[in-house]
């Protein structure tokens, strides 16, 4: 019996760990480099206003981004959750820094940035929706 609950703990851990942690990571890395963009608001190219509420906002974002990732890798259901909220508050910050014009879309670079971005967030919870089941 006991050989059995180790395979299945090990099943568990196998099946959900390489993606998510993978996901969490990129979560981490890009939540950084939101919170870099906001400060110097000039990252690879894409260029931000100076306004004080947009460099608040992309940092909050980007912090709740980063947030997320780590509350990922605790693999606890639980964390999951709250990432999935702080997902869904940086997609709410998103459109409303565009919708307020306090990002600027002028240029096409930073209007695809903001699309891939937010892209790539509804596509990241999405995926940690679909992989619930593999957190503790």
């Amino acid at each position: 019996m006991k050989n059995s609950d180790n395979k299945t703990q090990n099943q568990n851990y196998t099946d959900r760990s390489p993606g998510i942690a993978i996901v969490a990571f990129f979560m981490i890395a890009a939540g950084c480099a939101e919170m870099i963009t906001g400060f110097r608001h000039n990252f690879f190219g894409i260029v931000t206003s100076g306004e004080k509420v947009l460099t608040i906002s992309s940092v909050i974002i980007g912090g709740f981004y980063a947030i997320a990732g780590m509350l990922l890798l605790t693999k606890k259901k639980s964390a999951a959750r709250v990432a999935l909220i702080l997902l869904c508050i940086d997609f709410l910050g998103r459109i409303s820094l565009v919708l307020s014009h306090l990002y600027p879309t002028d240029s096409v670079k930073n209007t695809l940035s903001i699309i891939a971005g937010t892209v790539i967030v509804i596509v990241i919870a999405i995926y940690i929706g679909m992989k619930m089941k593999t957190f503790n």
